[in-house]
């Protein structure tokens, strides 16, 4: 069987599964390319219909693309529960560790330092995630009476936050609990905003 005849049996087992036939390069050659490989002979589709251009999501007329603060409150509540649990359970075992140093290594010291651990870690997940809930609860009360998102929320969200925890302490204690909130936002709101500082100092020398 010659050569002639392989190439039969090819191309009518070819039509008969429904491939296309073989493209020669002066055929791809006016194929129009955006960044992609040029035309598979097996897939005949142009190639600027699977170059994305627009969002990958369709949001209603007026929707913000980022995600409010009733949204990110789980995220931060969650996130600063972890986070304490971490904390406290690495600060229970120093602790831990610290006060039973004159202790042999056995079960009562195991069970001692495991407690402390146990201890610590709830008590700092339950403090982060009491502050992040009251600060979530803050932001979204006054993103909804403002009717804007801005740091000025994260701010006075941040402020109110440390002044209500702290507001069994005495005026003085309300003061600086608020002090305390006012601070870390501020600098959380630097941080958002660093890099839109510095390219607006960058101008203003120019």
């Amino acid at each position: 069987m010659d050569s002639n005849s392989h190439a039969g049996g090819r191309s009518g087992l070819g039509s008969l599964f429904g491939a296309s036939p073989g493209y020669s390069q002066s055929d791809l050659a006016g194929v129009p390319l955006t960044g992609m490989s040029p035309l598979s002979p097996y897939l005949n589709v142009d190639p600027r219909y699977l170059v994305q251009d627009t969002d990958e999501f369709i949001l209603p007329t007026g929707a913000n693309k980022t995600r409010g603060r009733f949204e990110l409150a789980f995220f931060t509540i969650g996130g600063c529960c972890m986070t304490g649990a971490a904390f406290g359970a690495f600060n229970g075992l120093r602790l831990g560790l610290k006060e039973t140093q004159n202790m042999s290594w056995s079960k009562p010291k195991n069970v001692q330092i495991l407690n402390m651990v146990t201890r610590q870690g709830a008590l700092w997940a339950n403090t982060l995630g009491s502050l992040a809930l009251l600060y979530s609860a803050f932001g979204v009360v006054i993103e909804k009476t403002r009717g804007a998102e801005d740091d000025l929320n994260t701010v006075a969200a941040g402020t109110m936050t440390g002044m209500l925890y702290k507001s069994t302490a005495g005026l003085r204690g309300i003061a600086r609990g608020g002090l305390a909130g006012l601070a870390l936002t501020s600098i959380y709101a630097l941080y958002n905003n660093w890099e839109h500082i510095k390219g607006s100092s960058t101008h203003l020398s120019l």
